[in-house]
């Protein structure tokens, strides 16, 4: 790289002038216009929106979308989408769904759906004081946001509950209001925002206005208002059983899988180091239906990891158990998900998605998404508790080493005809190409 020095006004460069200060700048080869071009839509509209998505857009970076069928969901089947690069996911996902499909598929439901924001403040008058205003308060903040909660309330959401909280553990003369909100099938973020910074203005308002109140009790000071993606109330739960001895031909080894199924599941409620790869295997496949659908995987994966630390301890989502000879295996889970507005509305790839989807309420798409990751689960686990995980992951990413080797189609055919009884691993599959190429 040249010089180390800020530029000032990248932002404002059009995309070619971008490249360019890239170029001067870098070693990106010769011809980074031609790569960059390549991966651009030729649909101008389809392409403006990707493009309106994001500052400083060079391109567009593709990942494979795929679909995994045979989701036997509440008695229904359904296909479900996934946008993800590890080749292994939907491979795993589609045998979790066929396998499960003929066990009588996976059970889903709603627990509750409420969402929650927050407004932090400073206030250095008496806790009592505001605690007997707060009726008050509650009344005319509901009242000043009306002229942005009242289509949310015409859908049946809208501002549920407000909750003053007095907590001068964290700093002094601090406070929350603590917000839930239902907002039907929304993901809701601009929504709860707008709201929590409409109470904001109205706080500081009545507060100047108490004119009987002392000068320093006039004056509050707001922190911030923001969402949380911590949704402990907005849950599903998704399970699958069936027999034990429906898990294998032979009962000594359906016995044997359940048992060592139940033991790996144990082992990641109570320790940390497993519970944080469990539960990657559960968010490979809820992340990939979010990326899908346009969801924010990001703040599902937040507000997921927080809930499995809801205890006090950092631990497995899943939980599975034998009773009485019937093996069942769940997930409960905190997540918040919309299927109108955003880029669920906007991107053209996940409008599709949704399509696929049968076009879902919020609540339905809540169950595929636990579903998703209950079926990750599932095949991550079992494998981990039979063939061991690399077996079935190397094969599958057999292709993507040739393709770093540059091997030829030719090759690349023999390569996975002479690896089908093989360990994979990519010295083997480096020196079986150098033998090819000698031959």
């Amino acid at each position: 790289m040249k010089e180390n020095k800020a530029i000032v006004g990248f932002s404002k460069f059009t995309k070619e002038q971008k490249i360019k200060w890239l170029q001067e700048q870098l070693d990106l080869g010769e011809s980074p216009n031609s790569i960059f071009e390549q991966f651009e839509s030729s649909d101008k509209e389809s392409q403006q929106i990707i493009v309106d998505l994001s500052e400083n857009h060079l391109s567009n970076f593709h990942f494979p979308f795929a679909v995994a069928p045979n989701f036997l969901i509440n008695g229904k089947f359904h296909v479900l989408p996934f946008v993800t690069e590890e080749s292994s996911v939907v491979a795993a996902l589609a045998k979790a769904a066929g396998f499960w499909a003929k066990r009588g598929g996976f059970h889903a439901e709603v627990i509750s759906t409420i969402k929650k924001g927050q407004l932090h403040f400073t206030w250095k008058g008496k806790p009592e004081k505001l605690k007997e205003e707060f009726n008050s308060i509650a009344k005319l903040l509901r009242t000043e946001a009306m002229a942005i909660s009242h289509k949310m309330e015409k859908r049946g959401g809208g501002i549920q509950n407000i909750e003053l909280k007095y907590l001068p553990e964290i700093l002094p003369n601090y406070y929350q209001l603590d917000v839930d909100f239902d907002t039907k099938d929304a993901m809701g973020a601009n929504f709860i925002n707008s709201i929590l910074e409409q109470f904001g203005k109205s706080l500081i308002s009545y507060f100047n206005k108490q004119t009987s109140w002392s000068v320093e009790e006039r004056d509050g000071e707001i922190i911030m208002a923001i969402l949380s993606n911590y949704v402990p109330e907005s849950v599903v739960k998704v399970w699958v059983e069936c027999p034990v001895s429906d898990l294998s031909v032979s009962d000594r080894e359906a016995n044997n899988i359940a048992n060592k199924f139940v033991q790996a599941v144990h082992i990641a409620k109570n320790d940390v180091s497993r519970a944080v790869t469990h539960n990657k295997g559960i968010f490979n496949g809820i992340d990939a239906l979010a990326l899908a659908t346009g969801n924010d995987f990001r703040a599902i994966e937040a507000g997921g990891h927080a809930f499995a630390a809801r205890n006090g301890k950092y631990a497995g989502l899943s939980n599975a158990e034998i009773n009485n000879g019937i093996f069942k295996f769940e997930l409960e889970i905190a997540l918040a998900v919309g299927v109108v507005g955003g880029v669920t509305a906007l991107h053209p790839m996940a409008k599709m998605a949704m399509k696929i989807l049968e076009n879902p309420c919020a609540e339905e798409l809540m169950q595929y998404f636990a579903v998703a990751g209950l079926a990750s689960n599932w095949s991550a686990v079992n494998a981990l508790t039979t063939t061991g995980i690399q077996k079935g992951h190397m094969k599958m990413h057999l292709t993507n080493i040739l393709n770093v080797l540059n091997a030829t189609s030719e090759q690349k055919q023999a390569a996975k005809t002479y690896f089908v009884d093989k360990e994979v691993s990519f010295s083997d599959v480096e020196q079986f190409l150098k033998d090819d190429r000698r031959n």
